[in-house]
């Protein structure tokens, strides 16, 4: 006797055929699902990616704008950090020449008192000497200097000749001083009058 399954048994083989090709089915499916999710699961990553990327990019553009924003102002600040110096040192040297020249101005307003000292020491040495060295001390201490020109070659730039002695045709030098000459931190404050031989 062949033994044969009732017919609801085959009828549940045939079902469980049926089944077993869905669920084989549903696993392909799952298998491509799984694909297809892998493959948003890599697209995100790679976009998160290219994101990075971009934004790396972006922001080493924005710092070398910045260095180079940086790098303007340095320069802007340097350049006046220089011309500041450089105006501080012109605004000294114009304050020092201003000072030099008042108080050249206040010499040369004095020179007249040194020639009457001095004509008086010619007179009466003792009485005038010491008024007269201690003012010229004074004035030396500040930048004065009499010009002393005897014997050395005629420069009109220093001295201008009153006398005119002929001479045997040598150089034209200073035979003699008729009034001093002063010099005021290397300046001609006053050139001295002189008697020129030759």
């Amino acid at each position: 006797m062949d033994a044969q399954l009732p017919p609801d048994d085959a009828d549940a083989s045939l079902d469980g055929d049926a089944e077993l090709d869905a669920m084989l089915d549903d696993a392909l499916n799952d298998d491509e699902l799984g694909d297809e999710r892998a493959a948003l699961a890599d697209d995100p990553a790679d976009a998160a990616g290219q994101s990075a990327q971009e934004a790396a990019v972006t922001v080493e553009h924005d710092i070398d704008a910045l260095v180079a924003e940086r790098d303007q102002y340095r320069d802007i600040a340097l350049r006046l950090q220089a011309d500041f110096e450089n105006y501080r040192k012109r605004a000294a040297a114009q304050g020092d020449a201003e000072v030099d020249r008042a108080t050249g101005k206040l010499a040369e307003s004095l020179l007249p008192v040194l020639d009457a000292c001095e004509a008086g020491f010619a007179h009466d040495p003792a009485g005038v000497e010491p008024i007269w060295s201690a003012l010229m001390g004074a004035l030396q201490r500040q930048g004065l200097e009499a010009m002393d020109l005897v014997g050395k070659p005629f420069d009109p730039s220093f001295a201008d000749a009153v006398v005119h002695e002929p001479g045997d045709g040598d150089e034209p030098s200073v035979a003699d001083v008729l009034r001093t000459g002063y010099v005021w931190k290397g300046r001609v404050l006053r050139p001295a009058m002189v008697k020129v031989h030759g």
